[in-house]
């Protein structure tokens, strides 16, 4: 039997999946787009239950990723019952979603879920009467106590069924729908018709009809047929909410969104939030990234230095094993702390207020509110960062997020920026490589989202209540996201790894750098083994540092290099190639078009600003 769970966002629909499934999820992407889908298995009655957990949506007829991936999975039949998951405060919203749904007649159970804050604000539900309007069961929960999440399944096993509410439409709706539903060769159904009606479908001729029907309609009403269909269904919804729902008056109690949702002190607080997140990430992450590097070196490393092995065979465990340590001992601590962190702030409800505020600032950036907390956290490490994009609403924000994310100096680059420039040159010069980032960041957003392809949609945004989190919800919505990390990033960063040190085993890099070496020195004006060190800093950013140290055959650079070629090396480090990590991540989440051209694109940067600043050195405009 297979269950899919669908709802509006923010309804409490991913905590019921997960009390249904607990922690053994599977994660995939639905074909021709970068949704995922978690899915995972329950037993009932000897009976396995897959159970899908659907994105959030408000809609079945729009054009997002998301509602185009539920409304194709409804059409399909890829499920065999319906589980439309409610928010009890806000149901007449709620039923828009469900009344679509019906549309479809297939077998459906509704779940009227946060019934414990509904009645906190004093709404009083007569489920029985909404079954009996409907013609499905519904069930009253809440997901945050685990009242009734286990009665779902075998609800929604033995009961759920075809509803038998059907929305009355405008007359002209009605009469096209005949229409399209006698004269099409295929033999649509009527939800097949309505959907025909906003340019929706598969069937030509259908889809035909559809549109000269349609713009007659939408002459005569002058809207869209869409606006039509969308306010009767809204009509529909109001009507049941009256009959179904009662309030009793509940005493107002000041809450802490009038200071949460308020420029001040909502400001102050979304930066204090964010920078306690990030030094968080920074100084955890840091602490165990210090503790697994240490450990492989003594643990891993030294013996197998010490070890008689062939060249070709010690080249290639120690690249497998630098590789393990990359991704355990940087990646790892900073992704997990990250996701752990997000988990609470999102169980808390605190998300959708920081996008609130934000979402008129990163508007310059052609980007919405909820952008702020990726490029925030790209300080700590753009791994999490790339990951956390998913959250962003359209293919064209996700875009443009990922160009300017691997863009922002990570703790990595950090250390580069304050082991060279800080100590060798000066805290004010290693300061300004941070202003000169963040000058071609705010270039990079401005023309990208003037040139950036699709259009730049209005945020509506639902702030859902505070609420405590669930340290085991938040553990297992961490785990789930992590486990991803290991699972595809990992492998590719061990692949990139041997491939590395096998060009180097055979000289290739040799061979690079005589070919690089006259472009870095005549462009950047460095000396020739740092074309090297910046190649060994894809691999992980601070190994440019660690590298150079090693060629240049002292830890005290100012001997073999001078000032302002230390400082031009770590800007071009810091703008170049995004380590293999970040590469890997943008590979599984943008697809390698995008990952090779954001690659593309920083070499060029990074070249590009190193050669101004070679010029402006070379004569005399700086130290």
């Amino acid at each position: 039997m297979k269950i899919g769970l669908i709802g509006n966002p923010n309804v409490g629909k991913s905590l019921i999946f997960s009390h249904l499934t607990g922690i053994g999820v599977e994660i995939s992407n639905y074909p021709g787009t970068t949704v995922d889908i978690h899915s995972g298995v329950a037993c009932i009655d000897r009976t396995s239950v897959e159970i899908t957990d659907l994105p959030g949506i408000y809609s079945l007829d729009g054009e997002a990723d998301e509602e185009r991936l539920v409304r194709d999975m409804i059409l399909s039949n890829s499920f065999d019952v319906i589980v439309v998951v409610l928010d009890a405060t806000h149901l007449e919203r709620n039923l828009y979603l469900l009344l679509q749904v019906l549309e479809h007649h297939i077998p459906v159970m509704a779940v009227l879920n946060m019934a414990d804050e509904a009645e906190k604000q004093g709404l009083h539900i007569d489920i029985k009467t909404l079954s009996q309007m409907t013609g499905v069961p519904v069930l009253l929960t809440s997901a945050t106590l685990g009242k009734n999440i286990a009665e779902i399944i075998p609800v929604a096993k033995l009961r759920a069924t075809t509803g038998t509410y059907q929305v009355a439409y405008d007359r002209h709706i009605e009469a096209a729908v005949r229409t399209l539903m006698r004269v099409s060769a295929n033999d649509p159904t009527r939800v097949k018709a309505l959907l025909a009606l906003q340019g929706i479908g598969t069937d030509p001729s259908l889809l035909e009809a559809a549109k000269t029907i349609s713009s007659e309609m939408d002459e005569e009403h002058r809207m869209p047929v869409s606006m039509l269909l969308a306010g009767n269904r809204h009509h529909a919804a109001s009507e049941i909410k009256q009959k179904i729902v009662t309030k009793t008056p509940v005493k107002e109690m000041f809450g802490l969104d009038n200071w949460l949702l308020k420029p001040f002190p909502g400001i102050p607080i979304m930066v204090l939030t964010l920078l306690t997140m990030l030094l968080a990430v920074f100084f955890i992450g840091s602490f165990f990234e210090e503790l697994i590097v240490e450990a492989f070196e003594i643990w891993v490393l030294a013996p197998l230095a010490a070890a008689s092995l062939d060249p070709l065979v010690y080249e290639l465990l120690f690249s497998f094993i630098i590789a393990i340590q990359a991704g355990l001992g940087i990646a790892f601590p900073f992704v997990f702390t990250f996701y752990l962190l997000m988990s609470v702030i999102e169980d808390t409800g605190y998300m959708s207020r920081i996008a609130f505020l934000a979402d008129r600032i990163m508007h310059k950036f052609g980007l919405h509110g909820q952008a702020i907390i990726p490029m925030v956290l790209g300080l700590g490490c753009n791994v999490p960062a790339i990951m956390a994009i998913r959250q962003i609403g359209t293919k064209r924000e996700r875009h443009i997020a990922a160009f300017l994310i691997t863009m922002v100096p990570c703790s990595a680059r950090t250390v580069i920026i304050a082991g060279i420039v800080s100590v060798f040159v000066g805290l004010y010069a290693a300061l300004s490589i941070y202003l000169v980032i963040l000058v071609l960041i705010l270039l990079t957003g401005f023309i990208l989202s003037r040139f950036t392809p699709g259009n730049q949609l209005g945020m509506v945004l639902e702030v859902p209540p505070l609420r405590r989190p669930i340290p085991v919800m938040v553990l297992k919505r961490a785990w789930i996201n992590i486990r991803e990390f290991l699972v595809i990033a990992m492998p590719l960063l061990m692949v990139s790894s041997v491939f590395l040190g096998l060009i180097g085993f055979y000289g290739y890099l040799e061979i690079i750098e005589a070919v690089t070496a006259p472009l870095v020195h005549d462009i950047l004006g460095l000396p020739p083994f740092a074309s090297t060190a910046l190649l060994f800093g894809i691999l992980r950013k601070e190994m440019a540092f660690e590298t150079l140290v090693v060629l240049a055959g002292t830890a005290n650079l100012p001997e073999v290099m001078t000032k302002i070629q230390l400082y031009i090396f770590a800007l071009v480090s810091t703008l170049f190639v995004p380590c293999v990590s970040t590469i890997a991540v943008l590979y599984r989440e943008q697809g390698l078009k995008t990952a090779a051209l954001i690659s593309l694109y920083t070499v060029f940067l990074g070249f590009t600003a190193g050669a101004v600043f070679h010029w402006l050195s070379s004569h005399g405009f700086l130290f």
